[in-house]
């Protein structure tokens, strides 16, 4: 197990091992392990078997720089070191034109494999909420029958005394809340 992470039950030393890095080593990843990411959520669960999520992937610098245009500055501090970025977007609509009430739930499935396996791989992953969706939208050409999720930055986990001395004291995982906090096991009349 981790040494910041006790689990109150057993579960996969992988997944304690996950978390979101600030720091990373800017070193290529070989395309195969690449490759290996996107394999690892194409299978996620979805309903209906839509499958209805979208990676943008960039590792050139030019591409990078592109994406550093609508990630809001409080993760450009950070993210810039990372050796890839993917943005997740997934379509709202069936095949049949009806609306995919699961497809962010779906999203979120095939990020969590991908993370999982980036672990697995000996990457970090973090996912970044903080970008101007409208921006990557239109920077992006990304049609309307998209919700955009997250832009994930991927690679090596780096030495955390290259960031900002404010993010060196975060740079560590962190707990989570006890699953009685979450979950009610039984109905209670």
């Amino acid at each position: 197990m981790t040494q910041f992470r006790e689990p109150d039950h057993d579960i996969h030393p992988l997944i304690l091992d996950r978390w979101s890095s600030r720091s990373f080593d800017k070193k290529a990843i070989p395309q195969d392990v690449l490759h290996s990411l996107f394999e690892a959520a194409r299978w996620a669960p979805s309903a209906m078997n839509a499958q209805p999520w979208k990676f943008i992937v960039v590792t050139s610098q030019a591409d990078m720089n592109t994406f550093n245009s609508f990630i809001y500055d409080g993760n450009l501090t950070w993210c810039k070191e990372a050796s890839a970025y993917a943005l997740l977007y997934s379509e709202k609509f069936y095949e049949n034109g009806d609306v995919n009430r699961a497809h962010s739930f779906d999203a979120g499935a095939a990020s969590m494999l991908l993370a999982l396996e980036a672990e697995n791989q000996g990457l970090a992953t973090h996912m970044m909420g903080g970008f101007d969706s409208h921006k990557a939208r239109e920077t992006l050409h990304i049609s309307e029958q998209y919700d955009l999720h997250v832009v994930i930055a991927i690679g090596y986990r780096g030495n955390k005394s290259k960031l900002p001395e404010a993010l060196q004291q975060r740079e560590r995982p962190n707990g989570r809340h006890p699953i009685e906090s979450f979950v009610t096991f039984g109905l209670n009349d």
